[in-house]
């Protein structure tokens, strides 16, 4: 089975750009109105603008771009180096939400928002 978590953006190769540099990955797919990066054991982060799912699923879909700043959806990637892949993204244009320190359920983690507004975590298990 293979996952793919889309998240809906207001311009695609400026999010496009933000997460390859953040998560040091070249797009798999890049054509408009979808790119995609392979994160590895049958997962996929796509990036769609919200334009393009309003045309695809039409008027009872609540319009994406209508949000009130409220994060829709939070992006949690376990990593050997979770500094270097918060730093990496703060540099990308993220604002830092949490530096990395110890959670509760076990592991270190630093978020941030990216530039649409959807949280990004990079984290390890606790050592």
């Amino acid at each position: 089975m293979t996952a793919h978590f889309i998240l809906y953006v207001a311009d695609q190769k400026s999010s496009a750009r933000f997460y390859e540099r953040a998560l040091e990955l070249k797009p798999r797919l890049d054509v408009p109105g979808m790119t995609e990066f392979d994160l590895g054991a049958g997962a996929v982060l796509g990036l769609m603008p919200s334009a393009g799912i309003r045309r695809l699923l039409g008027a009872k879909l609540p319009d994406p771009a209508e949000g009130d700043g409220i994060p829709r959806a939070e992006l949690y990637l376990l990593v050997e180096d979770p500094a270097v892949g918060h730093r990496r993204a703060l540099e990308a244009g993220a604002a830092e939400l949490s530096a990395l320190a110890p959670r509760d359920w076990g592991h270190v983690a630093a978020y941030s928002l990216d530039p649409d507004g959807h949280v990004l975590a990079f984290a390890k298990a606790a050592p």
